[in-house]
């Protein structure tokens, strides 16, 4: 028995239909289905909402509800707004500075290209205050993963034990001839 893959992921949106336009715009996401009730399915509670999906690519799927019954949206104040966040992977380089233009053009706010080890990113906002980030592979991201993969258990064995930062994947952000 096993998951097969992430069906949906879903997020709250102010509006569903300024939410939709603008990742079509900013992002090429294809808009593919709206549900929208007065009921909510699972508990029966009388609410209504609009559910959009976005295609992400790779089988993947984007949803956002918009609840106009509900208070505004909110975020958990205690959690830094850099820790939740979606994470979008694009080819190329040469595409994370395509789209790092693309937006920056069309007046969102980018940082980075940020150097992860294996990967490159940029990272911006939604309309609704969501943080997404887009990843491109580093040309050595096989080794570097590799590298990671051999380290996993032993960092995550260290950080339950110290609640500190463990070293071994201190290469990632690291230059010389031993990085």
């Amino acid at each position: 028995m096993k998951v097969e893959r992430i069906h949906h992921v879903a997020y709250r949106c102010r509006d569903a239909r300024e939410t939709v336009l603008w990742y079509e715009q900013m992002l090429n996401m294809k808009f593919v289905l709206a549900i929208a009730e007065d009921r909510v399915p699972s508990t029966q509670e009388p609410d209504p909402y609009m559910h959009v999906f976005l295609d992400a690519g790779g089988g993947n799927v984007l949803a956002f509800f918009e609840l106009p019954t509900k208070a505004p949206m909110g975020r958990d104040p205690n959690t830094p707004e850099w820790v939740q966040h979606i994470a979008f992977r694009v080819e190329t380089m040469q595409q994370l500075l395509e789209f790092r233009a693309h937006l920056q053009q069309n007046g969102v706010d980018v940082l980075g290209v940020v150097d992860h080890g294996a990967f490159h990113s940029i990272y911006f906002f939604d309309p609704n205050g969501h943080r997404l980030e887009l990843a491109c592979p580093d040309p050595d991201e096989a080794v570097v993963l590799a590298r990671l993969d051999a380290v996993k258990w032993a960092m995550l064995d260290e950080w339950s034990r110290t609640k500190r930062a463990p070293r071994h994947a201190a290469f990632l952000h690291q230059r010389g001839p031993e990085a």
